[in-house]
């Protein structure tokens, strides 16, 4: 189970995102201790103004917990889960929410705790507490049986190609898979010995080097978006500089966009945004039926809650008629007959408790099967489109390639699109 906290603020901000209906498939708030309020809003309210009393800003401690792809994880798990992390960072006693969340055929959850301690109006330390988090992570997938991440064996393994906020988001603005395009250019850069090996392993793959302002080396791709050479291959600068030398000879920005413009032509830009069309039109398919089977999902468990509503309400109500009031409930204390009788309800109602769990969970996991297929068809879209998009790319690095071979004074036309392809 993959555990990330974090300190912050904002508790109103936090508590809107916990309950963001539109981007989770399905929420529920699942426990809400220690505060008078019995919504996130107001208890994070609470904590805010608790925190006033003290000079810290940042008063609450943010978890996620989030399990391997195919394990089903009950709601205990996730419950001692989160008892066990309170414990290693000394938050025993502190106000706590945690919140379910269910989005792409995978469930995780969520566990915000107020660091300030009422009774001595300090906040609670956190020393260390991502390596404690890295220690009871690595005891949970040892524990369950589950498969260990490579940066949990060894830690040089981890994923080289985790991403920031700033680079995530300015991929996706580009419909480009962040994964993909760092490990491109590392592939590039480690099948390269010079400057001309690394320009041509780049225009390969329809990328271009050049003389950025500030940044030194920079990467531009075939939209004219431009990368931090040494931040895509996790090098530092003067690791740059020593290979491809201090990069003068190499064109600026503005002009290698004007290369790019120059040269793409409108063939292989309307390909590849024919692969986007299909690709958009194929997903909002899939997102139509996501959206249909959630809404399905959604309605079987509202049934199901309303079922064990009423049958909860009938069963207490028997197991109140088993106790006698006035006079022959007196009788009853005295003979100790009450307490057997109070004593059988109270298993009865903890039968009750767990079957009900059991059911819920048990139609929790059974959606999550559902949903795990259309998720996997979903993959199955972006993996071919990421691979087409790949295809495309190393088209445009070809034809590049035979732009520059040609005539620099006779016009040619391609003979596929009719285009005149001039230097």
């Amino acid at each position: 189970m993959i555990l990330k906290g974090s300190q912050r603020g904002s508790g109103q901000n936090l508590a809107a995102h916990l309950l963001r209906t539109d981007d989770n498939e399905h929420m529920s708030v699942h426990q809400i201790r220690g505060f008078a309020s019995d919504d996130l809003h107001g208890a994070f309210k609470e904590a805010e103004a608790v925190s006033r009393g003290t000079k810290c800003q940042q008063y609450l401690f943010s978890l996620s917990l989030s399990p391997p792809e195919d394990a089903h994880v009950s709601v205990e798990v996730f419950e001692d889960t989160v008892d066990r992390i309170e414990q290693r960072l000394g938050l025993e006693g502190q106000s706590r929410a945690i919140v379910f969340h269910e989005k792409e055929g995978r469930r995780h959850a969520h566990c915000v705790w107020s660091r300030i301690d009422a009774d001595t109006m300090t906040a609670r330390p956190l020393p260390f507490f991502k390596k404690k988090l890295m220690a009871v992570s690595r005891e949970l997938y040892l524990e369950h049986g589950w498969k260990l991440p490579r940066g949990f064996e060894n830690a040089a393994e981890r994923n080289p190609t985790n991403f920031s906020l700033a680079e995530w988001q300015q991929a996706k603005r580009q419909e480009i898979d962040p994964r993909w395009l760092k490990q491109t250019l590392q592939d590039c850069w480690k099948r390269s010995d010079s400057l001309g090996a690394f320009q041509h392993s780049l225009q390969d793959r329809g990328f271009f080097l050049a003389r950025g302002d500030k940044r030194g080396f920079v990467v531009l791709d075939h939209g004219g978006e431009v990368w931090s050479l040494p931040r895509m291959l996790d090098v530092k600068t003067k690791e740059v500089r020593a290979r491809l030398g201090d990069g003068d000879t190499l064109p600026s920005v503005d002009d290698t966009r004007r290369i790019i413009a120059e040269r793409m032509t409108p063939a292989i830009r309307r390909h590849v945004e024919e692969s986007r069309g299909q690709f958009r039109e194929r997903a909002a398919k899939l997102t139509d039926y996501n959206q249909e089977m959630t809404a399905l999902h959604r309605a079987a468990r509202d049934r199901l809650r309303e079922t064990q509503k009423i049958e909860w309400d009938a069963q207490t109500r028997t197991r109140a008629e088993r106790l006698p009031k006035g006079l022959r409930g007196l009788w009853h204390r005295i003979t100790g007959k009450y307490q057997k009788v109070r004593t059988q309800n109270e298993a009865e109602a903890k039968v009750s408790r767990q079957r009900q769990a059991d059911e819920r969970q048990k139609l929790i996991e059974k959606q999550l099967e559902q949903r795990a297929v259309l998720q996997a068809l979903v993959k199955d879209l972006r993996k071919r489109q990421a691979e087409q998009l790949l295809t495309l790319r190393g088209d445009i690095g070809r034809y590049l390639k035979f732009s520059r071979g040609m005539n620099t004074t006779t016009p040619t036309r391609d003979i596929s699109t009719g285009l005149k392809l001039d230097r």
